[in-house]
Formats: C-alpha cells, structure tokens, sequence
C-alpha cells in the first residue's frame, strides 16, 4: 500500500510538471513566437530543469501538439455543445448566438497557432501531425452534429463539420490583424447564419 501511495505522489506530481510546462510554454511562445523559443527559455519559464522537460517531452513539437491537442478538444466541445439540440428541429439563430457567445477567439493561442502553422508548412512531418490533429477537430464535431438534425443545406455531418471550422479559420485571420474579438464574434455570427440555414444557399445561387 505504501508503494502504491508513493506511485500516486509521482504521478500526480508528474501531472503537475507537465501542466505548468504546457502553461509556461504557451505563455513564451504567445511573447516571442514558436520558431524563436528554446527548451531552456521554457524550463525557465516554468521553474524547472532541462530533465523535468524530457521526462514529459521529447520536443518543442511534442510539446506544441500536445498544446494544440488541449484546444482543438475546448474548441470541439465548445462547438459541438452550442449545436447540439433538446429538441427535434435545429433553432439556427439560437444555436449561432450560442457558438459565438462560446467560442475560444483567444489572441496568445492564435498567434501561437500561426506561427506553427507557418512552421509546418516548411516541414511536410511536421504538416501532416498538425494535419492529423484538424482532422480529428472536425471529426468531433461531425460526431455531435451526427446526432443533430441539420438543415438539408449543410449535407451530412462531415460537411458541416468542414464548414464550420473553415468559418472559424477565416474569422481568426481576421482578428489576428485587427484585434477586434467582438467584431470577429459578429462576424462568425454572420458566417454561421449563412452556413446553417437555406439562405446562404439561396444568396450563393443569385451571386454564381
């Protein structure tokens, strides 16, 4: 019993090093970018040595993944649970000002998110991880909005899926240059009302 109260402490302390280093990398990389961090800036920045880092890491990258793992997983819920119904039918309005009153529009995380993705892009490993990493987001989503009844607008749940987090990307590129987060909350708000309901159709009709 003793040694297995010790295998607690251990594990429970092990969960806390590597919760603290996730808090201190994040804060570093948002400050000075992911390409100009080292692993001795992040055990500085969390208070402990090069080997607390590797006895939970192998890499930077490791360490950014499994960042970006954390809230790829918020953003699926948070998501997900502004769509997901009590009732039969989908109340679009309701459910929009549910997602843009919910979703994680967090400047630090955006910028940090950029950088790797710029990273990636220069590294085909590296892309197809992250890649990798996106496609399980939308397949979270797809799970919850499978259980929904959908506008016949959206085809089936991967779909919407697909068109959900491409309006989520599109309005973080947009903060990220102006700063705006309730200008981008309006924002998603106006994509997603064109997404889930049949006048976006209809607007997209008159436009081609």
């Amino acid at each position: 019993m003793a040694v297995e109260g010790a295998e607690r402490r251990v594990t429970r302390r092990r969960q806390r090093t590597r919760a603290n280093l996730l808090d201190a990398a994040f804060t570093v990389f948002a400050a000075k970018g992911f390409g100009r961090v080292s692993i001795e800036e992040v055990c500085e920045a969390a208070g402990y040595s090069r080997g607390a880092f590797y006895s939970n890491f192998d890499t930077l990258d490791e360490l950014f993944f499994a960042l970006y793992r954390e809230r790829a997983e918020l953003i699926a819920d948070q998501v997900t649970g502004a769509l997901a119904l009590d009732g039969p039918d989908l109340d679009v309005p309701a459910a929009v000002d549910r997602v843009t009153d919910v979703l994680l529009l967090d400047l630090d995380w955006l910028l940090v998110k950029t950088d790797f993705l710029v990273y990636a892009a220069r590294d085909a490993a590296v892309a197809r991880t992250l890649l990798e990493h996106r496609a399980r987001l939308r397949r979270a989503v797809a799970d919850r909005l499978a259980r929904t009844p959908l506008p016949a607008v959206l085809g089936d749940a991967d779909g919407a899926a697909h068109a959900v987090v491409a309006a989520y990307d599109g309005v973080t590129t947009r903060l990220l240059l102006d700063k705006d987060v309730e200008g981008a909350r309006a924002w998603l708000g106006q994509l997603l009302t064109a997404l889930l309901t049949d006048g976006g159709t209809a607007r997209a009709s008159r436009e081609d």
